[in-house]
């Protein structure tokens, strides 16, 4: 028995971990097609026509909707005794690499923007100690470590206003990473000493400039309680928001600074880019294929038979092949 099946578009990625050969878990297989996902190795799932993906078809043309591995666990399973007599063929026409928009229905929030209208009026920004607190971002390296290592004075300023704040953290960000010696090695050792959290190293052991800024902003406050009442400048947990030992997150500094909510990112282009050693920067994007897949099932001509009345009963017009796109049965031959 042979069933022809054409198919338009069909996606030939997948944007959840997990499989579909287990139940479930309680809150869903998650979804890992964010830009953020994307960029950690194998979240950029390809995928390709399958053995299961045939039989998972062929229960859809009988009308079983259950899940694969709910069928085959059922004692009611119409294909136990044929799934090894059931070979593939697949013809792709073509298989184009598209933009495509993947809408996530979880509503991850935006790594970098904000709602609502900043609150430049916040103590943290208008109290007796916020010129000398947020003056440590204005330091360069070598004033940063004679302020760490030799409790200096900061007389550097900066705006008090949450944006200026926020880009100065941005611009700190993208200083490349420094040899561990030297005064750098000095400061390094007193913010490891004095915060359990602090890191501070990339995996080449040099140490990180964010890190150092946003543990001095740490260590800045503390010695800034001596004289002052710092209270207001902390959250709940007892840090400063949005910024940690290691670096900072936009979206949670400007959450406590603004009068909205975080900004709730509902779909992204599906895109992933890396660099490959001799290739260069490749960019990858939602695989989509059209052709035709030929199934053979080895049956004598009386289950063929019985079969081809089953899906002719079920009357399914259309489909999706994998994950989305268009097809259909376009011929059944026996």
């Amino acid at each position: 028995m042979k069933i022809e099946i054409k198919y338009e578009s069909s996606w030939r990625n997948s944007f959840l971990d997990g499989s579909n050969d287990e139940p479930l878990p309680k809150t869903g297989r998650k979804f890992i097609g964010s830009m953020t996902s994307l960029k950690k190795e194998g979240n950029y799932i390809p995928r390709s026509i399958s053995h299961n993906t045939v039989m998972g078809l062929l229960n859809r043309l009988i009308g079983d909707q259950r899940k694969l591995y709910q069928s085959r666990q059922s004692d009611i399973y119409y294909f136990k005794e044929l799934e090894s007599l059931v070979t593939f063929e697949d013809k792709p026409i073509y298989v184009n690499q598209e933009m495509t928009y993947v809408r996530n229905i979880s509503g991850s929030e935006d790594q970098n923007s904000y709602t609502g209208m900043i609150q430049v009026d916040d103590p943290i920004f208008t109290s007796d100690y916020s010129k000398q607190l947020w003056g440590v971002l204005q330091l360069d390296l070598n004033e940063l470590c004679e302020f760490i290592l030799e409790n200096k004075k900061v007389f550097k300023t900066i705006a008090h206003n949450p944006l200026v704040i926020i880009a100065r953290l941005d611009e700190l960000f993208k200083l490349k990473s420094i040899p561990n010696e030297a005064n750098i090695n000095e400061a390094f050792n007193y913010l490891r000493s004095n915060f359990e959290k602090f890191n501070g190293l990339n995996r080449k052991e040099e140490v990180l400039p964010i890190s150092l800024y946003c543990s001095a902003l740490y260590l800045q406050l503390e010695r800034l309680s001596d004289d002052f009442v710092v209270s207001s400048a902390k959250t709940k947990a007892g840090g400063l928001s949005g910024i940690s030992n290691n670096g900072f997150t936009k979206k949670d500094f400007m959450s406590r600074y603004t009068s909205g909510d975080k900004k709730k990112i509902w779909g992204n282009p599906y895109i992933r880019k890396e660099k490959i050693k001799g290739i260069g920067e490749v960019t990858s994007l939602m695989s989509k294929a059209g052709g035709t897949l030929n199934i053979n099932i080895n049956v004598d001509r009386s289950t063929a038979k019985s079969l081809l009345e089953v899906i002719e009963n079920a009357g399914v017009s259309s489909f999706y092949l994998g994950k989305k796109g268009l097809a259909y049965v376009s011929n059944i031959r026996i």
